[in-house]
């Protein structure tokens, strides 16, 4: 059987604010939550692709600042990405969620009509939001 993608693990201080910033704007539900005890709990947030999220509480401080435009340029996890099939009415629909940090922007002289904005989640984690990405 070929391996699929199951989840993208994230750890967050503040699991309402990240949760409902993904349940209201990315259709993200909990699935399960587990007991990691000492008032600690792992969940797991899901979507109706079958993308989870896997939220851990932090365990120390984080050691530098985050990353703005579209996430950091050194090795490891850039962004977040969603495909959507209007980049202005989501933006517009997230009403101050939206906390724009590059874009958008139009990358029409490689596909037609591919359109990206970049934006902060509650956290701080850099989200792509792109309408119009083609396969060659």
């Amino acid at each position: 059987m070929d391996p699929s993608f199951f989840h993208l693990a994230l750890t967050v201080k503040n699991l309402p604010e990240f949760e409902a910033f993904y349940a209201k704007h990315f259709g993200f539900f909990r699935a399960r939550t587990i007991n990691l005890g000492d008032d600690a709990e792992l969940v797991f947030l899901k979507n109706d692709k079958n993308i989870y999220l896997e939220i851990f509480p932090p365990e120390e401080d984080r050691p530098y600042a985050m990353s703005e435009a579209d996430g950091p340029h050194y090795p490891g996890l850039r962004h977040i990405a969603f495909s959507v099939d209007d980049i202005d009415e989501k933006v517009k629909s997230m009403g101050e969620d939206a906390v724009i940090t590059l874009g958008p922007l139009h990358f029409d002289d490689v596909i037609e009509g591919w359109k990206t904005v970049w934006l902060k989640d509650p956290e701080g984690n850099i989200i792509e939001i792109t309408q119009g990405y083609r396969d060659q």
